[in-house]
């Protein structure tokens, strides 16, 4: 187990990948490997794709 600064940067460094986004392919990765061990899961890109389609399409605004 890691101790000290080392831990601390660990712990930082993964909580600003899940805060910011960034793991979000390797969580999708799991979770369907989880959900769905029998399909294959969709390429960096096809999800980078498809999670913008799903962001921006319908209503985007409060009113």
């Amino acid at each position: 187990m890691m101790a000290g600064p080392a831990s601390f940067l660990k712990t930082a460094w993964t909580v600003l990948r899940e805060v910011s986004g960034d793991a979000a392919y390797e969580n999708y990765l799991a979770r369907h490997q989880e959900r769905h061990p029998d399909q294959p899961a969709l390429d960096r890109e096809a999800f980078y794709l498809s999670e913008l389609d799903r962001r921006w399409s319908g209503v985007n605004r409060c009113c």
